[in-house]
């Protein structure tokens, strides 16, 4: 949501850190008083409570503290310490909500008169910021809407002090006027930076001293935190006084804020029966409206929302935080669960489902203890295989789970839930995803083309309409058809996903030409993408920066922007330069207010149409569908959206959206076109936008409005159908009538659904569209029912005529959602069995990475897991990181380290110079460690005497690999060895190969004393006593390790730490090319040359 109160204390905070405001006195002197502050302490910690008169009263967004008698005036700190006794921690009844005060706000008094006390507001509207004014503040100001003088500020506009005074003081005596107005402006300027969408002060009180803030009521625009989080800070936003703030609450918002999805919970009656979890903001509030339809409204635990296509592990945190919750409180009649949600647009179902399932799993054993029953009903991508695994999980753990799909009523399982209706034995079978992919007529051939013109509309061109002339003086009027089958757009975003949906839609629907003209995507250079048209694959060109795509695409005039919140109101700012451009839709979520309301008045000033914020888009049957909207193919041809139907419709929501077209699909001909205007507050266009444009098109028989609480857009279609504006008939529903019915105010999902005033309400907004003419359902259940009865009565006075349908061409599946659904399979091109990343959590050969660094298990441990994949003994991790580091580096003149400094010293980068360094090893250096576990272990096993291994290696002219050492000796031994024998021989369960390798060693060194035993002969032989008796390998494993050359990764996994050490200390040292010196270079030359 964006507009979110705040407590007093922050709003004057914030206040108080405006130094433009001068005039405003006692900055900073208030205390926040919990039942954790010691009040024998404040007067220590706050000297200036023993000397100033005080005023108490609690800082929990109740209204009218003064009139409920909850303020405490003019009293000494003893007399504040009274007031508290009597108040903290005490229930009260507010309205309807009923809570526990326990946060309060200690101020100095203020003495002042009546005629000091002044009421200021500012709010914001779509068109733009009103500022009212009462020269009689104070507890008995009244209704100030119908008392205050009001100026408005349009949008991107300001205030001026003379503006105030001309309009707001005039009944203000004069000595107060330029304090007052200079305070109102300056109030005005923070209103603005701060990004506050309500700020009231009453009363505001001005005395010879200054101005002095009293009581003061704020919401500021939460999605605006990242711009303001500078001069927010961290900012908390208390629950609507009578709802408790859960710490499950905090934990999802906290997933919210940290995921691209929407993820929302709000706790109404922990001990209620009822539970929801609910996927879409707007099939939220339906389920809501339901449940309390039916009489549930006293057990509803919850509301809350998943959507926007979460994780399989986000889906699982938010559904566990819900199962944990019901299952702390047994009720005597047991408790449901309800799993609902519209058609989703893009969320893979299945994928959403499985971390259901997974909580559901976790929690099987409190589900039944407590009697859960729990009801699903889901469509969408991939929904036939969730709504699968989903009755699996039923019959394995014995919880009782009843599935549904598309083929049922989406509320229907709220009646089934509540025993209002009975559970179908037999539910029927949605037939698969891929059913709908084939040839309907059975035909080889694919259908050249499939109807374009509506069921009842003489056929026609369908290209956009221009918009109608504009008188002198005004702004360019708006086009009346936004979308034809030659509409083209540029997609800002890399959404490859979302333009394939795009082009198979404008397949499906016979289009001559693909609708993506171009992607703008400014983090890659001008390049080709790759996609899909039919059976061919087609280049679409990507741009840089917009303006390129612009120019070299002149017949774009529709732009779908997938930019970020951060950036879709620039990029929006940025598409508007161009006058080609007549419609924008703007997908993203959580664009702050004040840049809505900017983009929207550019956007009348030039005649350009804008869908969204905070949508999936529009769709138009048979011509053109923006992004994600109607879902993927399964449900674009089972809602037959291939071809236009007669009836048109405008949601604010996208999930809803593409719940109607599969309501209007079953209850009509179909969809002649359908646009979801967002969720925000500020949509850029409103349903009376939508419903003229429905009026002017002739192919559109009759019109369904889905709107919902908040808002008093409705109110305009109320007043078109009393005006005979709009003629056609009108099907409405508000959802959100639940609301009415609550204790405490609900946020829904919607930023846009809240009431601020009872003409926002559902309830209110569907009487009056009933009163107006309108058809309007008793509930949200039977909107598909008297959509078809307004249909029936249009076919039977011969407005509609239905055609013969005419099937659509087929479109070949992609391959990755073939083989998503298992319909496919194929042999990989390769086998992995040691690491797989594509779950929630990187797995090292079947152990998960939060495990590992549990288990403390080191480099060793890893390697073990990588290399061996086994989770070797501790001493044996230990062994492993003994030899990284013995091994790690033997200084700058072994020929690995040469060339690695000779390749730094060239200026070459660190891989270059790191593969130089490392492409020397072999027998001669460093590779000695396989080659000598491969000798001593052949002459081991195969019984060989040590003197007769010495004597047949010589005999045969061979060297023993591992034994030898330039420098050192037996005279000279190499510490490493030494260290490493130690502790073998400290920690091995058997040591026979090493015992083996150390009597060869005594008969070579008797020889030559610098024959010995050297680090690689060591560790290679070390390492078959390690594998052969650690336990965890048969003989023929451990041997086919050495086969395979796993020990000379060892000395190559060390030595590259020496070798990077290297490279960087050439470059910290600055070290020229280097040049080998010719005194160093014996130069021989054959005779005949030097001749």
């Amino acid at each position: 949501m964006s507009a979110k109160a705040i407590s007093e204390q922050t709003g004057k905070k914030f206040l108080y850190n405006n130094t433009a405001l001068a005039a405003v006195q006692n900055r900073f002197r208030y205390i926040n008083v919990t039942p954790a502050t010691d009040l024998n302490l404040l007067a220590q910690e706050h000297p200036w409570l023993l000397t100033e008169r005080l005023v108490v009263k609690p800082d929990q967004l109740i209204k009218r503290r003064g009139k409920l008698g909850l303020v405490g005036i003019n009293l000494d700190l003893q007399g504040v310490k009274e007031w508290l006794k009597g108040h903290l921690m005490k229930e009260i009844t507010v309205g309807r909500a009923k809570g526990v005060l326990k946060n309060f706000l200690i101020e100095p008094f203020v003495p002042h008169t009546q005629d000091e006390e002044f009421y200021v507001c500012i709010y914001a509207t779509r068109e733009g910021d009103h500022v009212l004014f009462h020269h009689e503040g104070g507890v008995e100001v009244g209704d100030v809407d119908a008392k205050a003088l009001r100026l408005t500020v349009a949008v991107d506009d300001k205030l001026s002090d003379a503006q105030v005074k001309e309009q707001l003081l005039t009944h203000v005596p004069d000595d107060k006027k330029d304090v007052l107005a200079s305070f109102i402006v300056g109030l005005f300027n923070l209103y603005e930076d701060l990004y506050f969408t309500y700020l009231e002060i009453n009363p505001l009180v001005v005395t010879k001293d200054g101005v002095h803030v009293l009581d003061m009521a704020a919401k500021i625009d939460a999605t605006a935190d990242f711009i303001c989080k500078a001069k927010w800070g961290d900012v908390e936003f208390p629950p609507p006084f009578g709802r408790e703030a859960y710490p499950e609450e905090a934990y999802v918002a906290d997933l919210d804020a940290k995921s691209g999805a929407s993820l929302k919970l709000t706790l109404l009656n922990p001990q209620g029966r009822i539970w929801t979890m609910v996927a879409g903001g707007g099939a939220s509030v339906v389920y809501s409206d339901t449940i309390c339809d039916l009489g549930g409204v006293g057990e509803l635990a919850n509301y809350g929302e998943y959507s926007g296509a979460p994780s399989e592990q986000q889906t699982y945190d938010y559904a566990k935080t819900i199962l944990s919750l019901m299952t702390r409180e047994k009720h005597p009649d047991g408790k449901v669960l309800i799993i609902g949600g519209s058609i989703a647009n893009f969320t893979n179902v299945a994928a959403t489902f499985k971390g259901i399932v997974r909580a559901i799993k976790d929690y099987q054993g409190p589900l039944k203890e407590h009697e859960v029953s729990i009801f699903v009903r889901r469509g969408g991508p991939n929904y036939q295989e969730g709504l699968r695994v989903m009755g699996e999980v039923g019959k394995t753990t014995g919880i009782p789970i009843h599935v549904f799909g598309t083929e049922t009523h989406m509320t229907a399982i709220v009646g089934m839930a509540l025993g209002h209706r009975p559970i179908p034995n037999l539910p029927p079978v949605a037939v698969h995803t891929a059913n709908f992919l084939l040839n309907a007529n059975n035909s080889p051939m694919t259908p050249a083309s499939s109807r374009t013109a509506s069921f009842s509309e003489p056929k026609t061109t369908n290209d956009v309409t221009p918009p109608k002339k504009s008188k002198a003086g005004f702004p360019p009027a708006k086009a009346t058809t936004l979308f034809s089958s030659h509409t083209k757009a540029i997609v800002w975003g890399m959404q490859t996903r979302a333009v394939q949906g795009m082009l198979d839609f404008d397949y499906v629907c016979s289009r001559d030409q693909p609708s993506v003209a171009a992607i703008v995507y400014p983090f890659t250079g001008d390049h080709k993408q790759k996609f899909y048209w039919g059976h061919k694959e087609i280049l679409v060109p990507v741009y840089k920066n917009m303006a390129d795509a612009m120019k070299k695409h002149p017949e774009v005039d529709v732009m779908i922007s997938f930019a970020s919140l951060r950036s879709a109101y620039d990029s929006t700012l940025e598409a508007m330069q161009y006058p080609q451009v007549h419609t924008i839709a703007i997908i993203a979520e959580g664009i702050p207010e004040a840049q809505t309301r900017k983009l929207i008045k550019i956007a009348d000033e030039k005649g350009v149409t804008i869908i969204g914020p905070a949508t999936v888009g529009g769709i138009k049957p048979g011509c053109f569908k923006i992004g994600n909207t109607g879902g993927m193919l399964d449900n674009i041809l089972a809602s037959k959206l291939y071809r236009p139907g007669s009836v048109a419709y405008v949601s604010r929501s996208g999930g809803m959206s593409n719940e109607l077209n599969n309501i209007i699909s079953r209850s009509t001909d179909g969809v002649y076109e359908g646009v979801a205007i967002g969720g925000d507050r500020y949509p850029g266009t409103t349903f009376m936008d939508h419903v003229l444009r429905y009026q002017d098109t002739p192919g559109i028989k009759m019109i369904v409005v889905l709107g919902e609480i908040g808002g008093t857009d409705e109110y305009k279609i109320c007043q078109g159908i009393k005006d005979k504006v709009i003629t056609k008939p009108v099907v409405c529903w508000c959802i959100g009538t639940c609301a009415t019915m609550f204790a405490s105010e609900v946020q829904f999902g919607h930023a846009g659904a809240c009431a601020h005033q009872a003409s926002e309400t559902a309830v209110a907004k569907n009487q009056a569209l009933r009163d107006a003419g309108a058809y309007v359902p008793k509930s949200f259940d039977e909107l598909g029912d008297v959509i078809k009865s307004v249909y029936d009565d249009l076919v039977a006075q011969g407005t509609i005529v239905p055609a013969q349908e005419v099937p659509p061409p087929t479109v070949p599946m992609d391959y990755s959602w073939a083989r998503e659904l298992g319909l496919i399979r194929k042999p990989a091109s390769f086998m992995t069995s040691i690491c797989d990343e594509r779950g929630q959590e990187l797995i090292y050969a079947g152990m998960a990475i939060t495990e590992v660094f549990k288990e403390e298990m080191g480099i060793g441990g890893v390697l073990g897991l990588l290399w061996f994949q086994r989770r070797l003994p501790r001493y044996a991790c230990q062994f492993i990181e003994m030899c990284l580091m013995v091994t790690a580096d033997h200084g700058p003149a072994v020929s690995g380290a040469h060339n690695t400094i000779v390749c730094a010293r060239a200026g070459k980068d660190l891989i270059s110079s790191l593969t130089s360094g490392l492409l020397t090893i072999g027998d001669r250096f460093g590779g000695a460690l396989d080659a000598a576990a491969k000798q001593f272990s052949k002459a081991f096993d195969s019984g060989m005497l040590p003197m007769e291994f010495v004597n047949k290696m010589k005999k045969d002219g061979k060297l023993i690999m591992g034994i030898g050492h330039r420098v050192k000796s037996i005279n000279n031994p190499d510490m490493r060895v030494q260290i490493l024998k130690d502790f073998v021989k400290q920690h091995f369960p058997s040591t026979q190969l090493l015992d083996y390798a150390l009597e060869v060693e005594k008969i070579t060194t008797s020889k030559k004393p610098n024959l010995i035993l050297n680090v690689d002969g060591f560790i290679g032989v070390s390492f078959v006593d390690l594998l052969r008796t650690c336990g965890g390998f048969t003989r023929d494993e451990a041997d086919e390790f050495v086969e395979i050359g796993a020990l000379n990764g060892i000395f190559v996994l060390g030595r590259s730490m020496g070798f990077i050490g290297h490279y960087l200390d050439q470059k910290r040292l600055k070290q020229g090319l280097y040049r080998h010196p010719w005194d160093d270079i014996s130069y021989v030359l054959p005779e005949h040359m030097s001749m």
